[in-house]
């Protein structure tokens, strides 16, 4: 019998033949997370499920993400990931023209539903739950936000890139969540058309109290 045969496995730590599958571990518990998360929401959703799904045991999904918490984190990043695209996309263009390109990028990604389906299984989680809406707000704050305000050479830039955020934020919450109509059924370039502008205003416009 060898050593590691013999010593047994303390109870709560994952296996070294679990650890050592790698990266590839990892994904599958990440995407199980996102499977269970989008299905049940936060609250509803516990380790040992993901790890069920996952089919490994639930010490290897503390191992590898640490508490519930984080690993919601890890996959509302995974999920949200092409919308923190936006900052790059904005960039290439005058800044005149900014409102559209932000409306457009975020409606486009919010249109697709290969990247609209992980999307709202985040925002009904966030809705649902503090814990989540907590974890959320910083990714959104901190590398979408932030990012948007940097590249604006202006004063109140933070302010600025909320209120557009908001702006988008609303319409697609009308729109993919509550369906409600007839916004939810208007044509995607009627939109642009008609929400680009107030966007350009609250990211160029509308100067600040002297």
């Amino acid at each position: 019998m060898t050593a590691d045969a013999a010593a047994p496995r303390r109870r709560g730590r994952p296996s070294r033949t679990q650890t050592e599958r790698g990266p590839a571990t990892r994904e599958t518990i990440l995407d199980a997370a996102r499977d269970q998360f989008s299905a049940h929401g936060y609250e509803k959703t516990s380790v040992r499920a993901i790890a069920k799904a996952a089919g490994v045991d639930s010490a290897l999904v503390h191992h590898y993400f640490g508490t519930k918490e984080q690993l919601f984190a890890a996959a509302v990043e995974v999920s949200f990931a092409p919308a923190l695209q936006a900052p790059a996309a904005i960039q290439d263009g005058p800044l005149d023209t900014v409102g559209e390109r932000l409306t457009r990028f975020i409606l486009g990604v919010w249109e697709d539903p290969a990247t609209r389906t992980p999307l709202l299984a985040i925002v009904r989680s966030a809705v649902n739950n503090e814990t989540a809406a907590a974890v959320f707000r910083r990714l959104v704050s901190a590398q979408l936000l932030s990012r948007i305000a940097g590249t604006l050479d202006l004063p109140d830039a933070q302010l600025r890139a909320e209120l557009a955020a908001a702006q988008l934020v609303g319409i697609a919450m009308l729109r993919y969540v509550i369906q409600v109509e007839p916004l939810a059924s208007a044509d995607l370039e009627e939109l642009v058309a008609r929400v680009a502008p107030v966007v350009q205003g609250h990211l160029t416009g509308f100067p600040g109290p002297a």
